[in-house]
């Protein structure tokens, strides 16, 4: 376990990405205004009434917002990470530790439930699973975990020269604290940490994706047994 874990978030592959001058100033530019934009829906999306018509279709466009950016950034690498003497693209280890990551998630959840105004901010979110459609709500998360790690461990990161893993991680606490709930702030500090971990490794965009939405939807089946 100790050694796919190191690979995963901790031994950086070695490669060449660099992005001539003006490449890279368009990344910055693409990236610093699809995060507002992007944190603005968001906001907006979890004020909707829970199972409404508009919240699904908020949460449609904020996808297209991500991955619209992403793309319009410049190129997306993929990455890779050691196997033996070989590099691979990760699939397994990430899956593993958005597993890794649902176990911490779930203990800390037996203790955030009987914390009454934390809780109250978790209910909160689950209302969209309980009045909407849970089918069509896994379809939006699906969607949306992906497009989330285009744009901020695929465009952002790209665009940052320095750190990339810090300013990654606080823009997309800061955009998700749009919605204004704490609870889902401090899921993204851990989340986003470890998604970038995984970009700085490997070089792309697969670990982080794959992490995600191993976490996302596997938090979003168990949350509403728990609370």
């Amino acid at each position: 376990m100790r050694t796919w874990i190191r690979r995963s978030l901790w031994d950086v592959v070695p490669r060449d990405q660099r992005d001539s001058d003006t490449a890279f100033r368009r990344r910055q530019m693409v990236a610093a205004v699809v995060v507002l934009v992007g944190a603005a829906i968001l906001g907006w999306s979890l004020r909707l009434e829970p199972g409404g018509g508009t919240f699904y279709v908020a949460a449609v466009v904020l996808a297209g917002v991500w991955a619209a950016g992403a793309f319009l950034s410049g190129r997306l690498h993929l990455g890779r990470i050691a196997e033996g003497e070989a590099f691979v693209r990760p699939v397994v280890a990430p899956v593993l530790l958005g597993l890794l990551l649902v176990g911490v998630f779930v203990l800390g959840s037996l203790v955030v439930r009987e914390i009454d105004p934390l809780a109250d901010y978790v209910s909160s979110v689950l209302a969209y699973a309980d009045e909407g459609s849970l089918t069509v709500l896994a379809v939006i998360t699906f969607v949306n975990g992906i497009a989330e790690e285009l744009f901020f461990r695929g465009a952002m990161y790209a665009a940052i020269p320095r750190h990339p893993v810090l300013w990654t991680t606080l823009a997309y606490v800061v955009a998700t604290l749009a919605t204004g709930n704490v609870m889902l702030g401090f899921a993204a500090i851990v989340l986003g940490a470890v998604c970038g971990l995984e970009r700085r490794a490997s070089g792309g965009i697969l670990a982080p994706i794959l992490t995600h939405i191993t976490w996302s939807l596997s938090m979003l089946f168990l949350l509403p047994l728990l609370f």
